[in-house]
């Protein structure tokens, strides 16, 4: 089993990184802790700490729109997640697939 203590040696709060495994499609970015990716672990769906609300929250608890987390990675510095899911419905909270979908022009 992977050491989750090397995951915050920098920060209490790292980035996650939220893949649809089917379509490789990034679907949002949020912030998780120690005891947020330990829910991850034991739930299977994707739990988040939020930094505007100080506070966990398991995407999906009120739209019910859960992420089934598949597979989880971390980066070569151990500083970052990328959570493979299967959504149950859009990620974003404006009804979008994605968060990402505001382009700007170059």
């Amino acid at each position: 089993m992977f050491d989750l203590e090397q995951l915050f040696q920098k920060s209490d709060l790292i980035p996650v990184i939220i893949q649809d495994a089917d379509t490789l499609q990034v679907l949002m970015l949020g912030f998780t802790n120690r005891e947020a990716v330990e829910r991850t672990l034991q739930t299977k769906t994707a739990w988040f700490w939020s930094r505007s609300r100080k506070q966990l929250w398991n995407k999906g608890e009120s739209s019910g729109n859960f992420l089934h987390v598949l597979e989880i990675k971390t980066d070569c510095d151990t500083d970052t997640l990328l959570y493979l899911c299967k959504p149950d419905g859009p990620t974003c909270h404006t009804g979008s697939v994605s968060c990402f979908f505001r382009e700007i022009a170059i």
